[in-house]
């Protein structure tokens, strides 16, 4: 089991350490005598680490996307930890578990999987029921949604992460659909296809990257084509309700210079995309605090340029003392299921 995280390393500074991590990403680069040295990105569940390796003689063989053994100082450069790495090696099968490796969600998949069915479960128009229940109860797609990244690297971006993001976005979407009087299941179908097309535009394992399909045509057009798919093998799915639904998908981007084919044109394509952008931007800024911290910076300081963000950012709750953040909706409601599992009533 692994004992060293990149979250623990701020606590070893300036300290020899041993550990096994994901090779992220490994150049070959030069020093100005003409040495050889490496540039290495070093991750695991818990974040990543930039390491270099000025001297080589004592390398094994290892790839981008091997996990490694690393031993190596702990440092600063630039007021961010790095490794400065002395022996490394490629891993052997029986060294590691591969979960430890690859960033996934903190929820419990079983939990966001039974949350997602409930709200398609609570459907009242059948076409757009059946035409989740498509999806959701083909096995393939089933797998890959319970494990597929949102992204990247951008938000999300871990195991899990579209399926969390999925669920998060249901819970603004209905409370939405109801303020705004909008087509709810209309609405939250948007809001489980809209990325559905990522299941295939990603490749995960110990790194997140493009597939082929995913460079050459990406998530929107990808999403496109399974939807129609689906849509086709259902008895009378009205063609108005189809170019809805496609409609939704092709247009939550946003805008055109975000690589959204066509703008947001019915209230629920426009709602769609401003939940999906704030849920989002939201989970960057948590990301970053994290990253922040692990980085071993003081909670209670800006961060560094957050290129997504185009701006830095301040953590409110260090910066104001607070011994925790604020309660959330979610908080509460697991709260609340456990105390109703339990058979504990709220007054208990």
């Amino acid at each position: 089991m692994k004992e060293l995280f990149i979250s623990d390393l701020a606590n070893y500074e300036n300290q020899v350490v041993t550990g096994f991590f994901a090779m992220s990403a490994r150049y070959d680069r030069s020093k100005r005598d003409g040495a050889r040295y490496f540039a290495l990105t070093l991750t695991d569940r818990t974040g990543q680490i930039e390491a270099r390796m000025w001297e080589t003689s004592e390398a094994g063989e290892f790839a981008s996307g091997d996990v490694v053994k690393v031993r190596g100082e702990v440092c600063r450069y630039k007021e961010f930890l790095q490794l400065n790495v002395e022996k490394i090696r490629r891993a052997n099968p029986g060294e590691f578990e591969l979960g430890d490796y690859v960033p996934r969600t903190e929820r419990d998949i079983d939990q966001l999987w039974a949350e997602l069915n409930r709200y398609v479960e609570s459907f009242t128009d059948s076409y757009l029921k059946a035409l989740l229940r498509a999806f959701l109860d083909d096995p393939e797609t089933a797998a890959a949604l319970r494990e597929a990244p949102a992204a990247k690297s951008m938000h999300h971006a871990w195991i899990g992460g579209l399926l969390e993001h999925i669920v998060s976005l249901l819970g603004f979407a209905d409370l939405a659909a109801n303020h705004y009087g909008v087509h709810r299941d209309l609405l939250l179908t948007g809001v489980v296809l809209h990325d559905i097309g990522k299941l295939q535009e990603l490749h995960w394992g110990t790194s997140f990257n493009y597939t082929v399909e995913g460079h050459l045509l990406g998530h929107i057009t990808i999403g496109i084509g399974l939807i129609e798919r689906k849509i086709a093998a259902i008895p009378g799915f009205p063609p108005g309700l189809r170019m809805l639904v496609e409609h939704l998908v092709l247009s939550h981007h946003g805008k055109y210079e975000f690589g959204s084919p066509k703008l947001p044109m019915i209230p629920e394509a426009l709602l769609l995309h401003y939940l999906d952008d704030i849920d989002a931007k939201m989970q960057t800024l948590r990301s970053e605090f994290a990253r922040h911290a692990t980085a071993g910076r003081a909670a209670g300081e800006v961060t560094d340029w957050v290129r997504s963000l185009e701006r830095p950012l301040l953590n409110t709750a260090p910066f104001l003392g607070m011994d925790g953040e604020p309660e959330t909706d979610q908080d509460q409601k697991t709260e609340l299921s456990e105390e109703a599992s339990n058979d504990v009533s709220v007054e208990d």
